[in-house]
């Protein structure tokens, strides 16, 4: 079935409201727990939730020695999932991902025969640590995992545990040796979250608290059938057919060619994909139920537009050589694309 198959279910029925109940409860307990170890970066861990509650993946960005990887690991601790990280490096194999057959001798009947030796794919969470350290063939390893929640080694396919989420880091600073990754790949995830620098206060707590001997205990406030149970029902949510022309109108902005185009195609090489409004509503379905609503309001789509953007909004040259941020231009977009006076 598609993922992205349209639900037609209200959120009507008294299950669904208790259970969008303990998804928020289960939300703010996560958040409390992950503020135990992480400082500050609400933004970021916000929409590491969403890529959660959704059942995406997402791409995360910044220089070394923000938590990137210690946000995941943490969060997977909290929640209670199995958790895998993959070092990409250059001479890495696919099947240093996914597994690979190997030989082994039956203690029964002493012969031996192919078993399947599965790859640290076959986890909850995992992190692919610097993913564009790797060639594409590599990278591509991840492909099907990440849309399928399966993998295929040697014609035989194997299916992951649900919930299934990729989180993978990008370093952008050190760029010598690195693979860009296939716009068919980075299209697959939800979320291009872009960590910084915390204020001053910020980083001094985390200087405080990273470097004495307290190591923090979690309590596991969501499971992981809770977080699948979630994802069914941030499907049910009901969006306006005004909300969800805006989201596909903001998508459809950044692809204008001709007389129609914004001033801001001239530095875009290529725009947003289909994936980029589907995402958009399933991200504002997730925001709306956290925040306690039972629908999608514009401000949803407006709040998700960067991060589910900046990867689906190619720049061409015109763009870098005049220091053009795929940010300036989804900030041009949002105020050129009218927002409806009207909503459910």
């Amino acid at each position: 079935m598609d993922p992205f198959e349209t639900q037609t279910t209200d959120l009507e029925q008294e299950d669904d409201i208790a259970l969008a109940d303990r998804m928020r409860a289960g939300r703010e307990k996560i958040l409390t727990e992950i503020h135990k170890r992480i400082i500050g970066q609400r933004e970021v861990i916000d929409q590491t939730l969403l890529t959660l509650f959704v059942g995406g993946n997402s791409l995360i960005i910044g220089v070394p020695g923000l938590a990137k990887t210690l946000l995941i690991q943490t969060m997977a601790q909290v929640l209670d999932l199995k958790f895998a990280r993959i070092q990409f490096t250059p001479d890495l194999m696919p099947s240093d991902i996914t597994g690979t057959d190997i030989i082994q001798e039956d203690a029964a009947t002493g012969g031996r025969k192919m078993v399947f030796a599965p790859g640290p794919v076959f986890t909850n969470i995992l992190l692919a640590d610097e993913i564009n350290r790797t060639p594409p063939k590599t990278q591509s390893a991840l492909l099907e995992a990440m849309q399928e929640h399966r993998v295929t080694v040697q014609g035989r396919t194997y299916t992951l545990e649900e919930p299934f989420f990729v989180f993978a880091t990008q370093n952008p600073i050190e760029l010598e040796g690195t693979y860009p990754l296939p716009e068919a790949q980075l299209d697959r995830f939800m979320f291009f979250i872009v960590i910084e620098h915390p204020p001053e206060e910020e980083e001094l707590e985390v200087v405080r608290t990273t470097t004495g001997l307290v190591e923090p205990e979690y309590k596991h406030a969501v499971t992981g059938a809770d977080l699948v149970a979630f994802q069914r029902l941030v499907r049910k949510v009901p969006v306006s057919e005004e909300v969800m022309r805006y989201a596909l109108s903001i998508a459809r902005t950044t692809r204008l060619k001709g007389d129609d185009a914004p001033e801001f195609r001239k530095w875009v090489a290529y725009g947003a994909s289909v994936r980029a409004a589907q995402y958009l509503i399933l991200g504002g379905k997730a925001r709306a139920v956290t925040e306690g609503r039972y629908h999608v309001s514009f401000e949803d789509i407006r709040a998700l537009a960067h991060p589910v953007l900046r990867h689906r909004v190619l720049l061409n040259f015109h763009a870098e050589s005049e220091g053009i941020t795929t940010d300036q231009i989804i900030d041009q977009l949002l105020e050129l694309v009218p927002v409806p006076t009207s909503q459910m």
